[in-house]
């Protein structure tokens, strides 16, 4: 899933990203306000994490500006404003979370995955399509309830494709959800990764199918 990483300090978001690829999530950062809502006007992220004291605009500016064009996003704020009012004006303002600094990084990665949850899981704890299961907590696969070992490119694939199980994923949707500023997945490369899928996953009641100019779809037996 694509983050939008939001804050000033370079340092604290070089950590913060850190973490966040390191579970698999792609990030972009962006260090003032005005960056950050010119990327949100034309990126589809799944995520804003948005500190409130950005320079050249203010992030309770990009959050409006976010939700009065309608998009719906998550958005996490991120933010040493930790009075009543701040807490209740970024919440009322279209903010879904609200953490204030300093935070731990476990506690920053645990409010990620249940915004992630709610937004592309329904709440769904669990998972389960045919002899897959999914745990949207842990994100970790199980065939016929055995783990799975996927590499995190693998994992971000499956992710997408079970979130659209039945219907069909194209290249470019699933690049745009797993590709950075700082990085790229070829068409050719994403074909190598649903291979390898394929090769760790497929059995009977569980198909990924290849669309030829269309996309993936991943089927079950019904």
């Amino acid at each position: 899933m694509r983050i939008l990483l939001a804050e000033d300090d370079d340092l604290l978001a070089g950590g913060i990203a850190l973490a966040l690829r390191n579970s698999s999530y792609s990030v972009d950062h962006v260090g003032n306000g005005h960056d950050a809502d010119h990327a949100l006007k034309y990126t589809d992220y799944d995520l804003l994490i948005l500190d409130l004291g950005l320079p050249r605009m203010d992030g309770m500016e990009v959050l409006t500006n976010l939700r009065s064009r309608g998009q719906i996003m998550p958005v996490m704020v991120l933010t040493a404003r930790d009075r009543l009012e701040d807490r209740v004006g970024g919440l009322d303002a279209g903010a879904n979370d609200y953490l204030t600094k300093p935070f731990e990084v476990p506690e920053l990665l645990a409010r990620v995955r249940a915004l992630m949850r709610k937004d592309r899981w329904g709440n769904t704890v669990e998972f389960t399509y045919g002899p897959v299961r999914f745990n949207t907590t842990s994100r970790r696969v199980f065939l016929n309830d055995e783990p799975v070992d996927l590499s995190a490119r693998e994992l971000a694939v499956l992710e997408i494709l079970l979130q659209r199980a039945g219907r069909v994923v194209n290249k470019n949707l699933i690049a745009d959800h797993l590709t950075g500023w700082d990085s790229d997945l070829t068409h050719n490369a994403i074909e190598i990764i649903v291979h390898r899928l394929r090769k760790k996953l497929e059995c009977e009641g569980f198909s990924i199918r290849t669309l030829r100019g269309l996309g993936y779809l991943v089927e079950k037996a019904n």
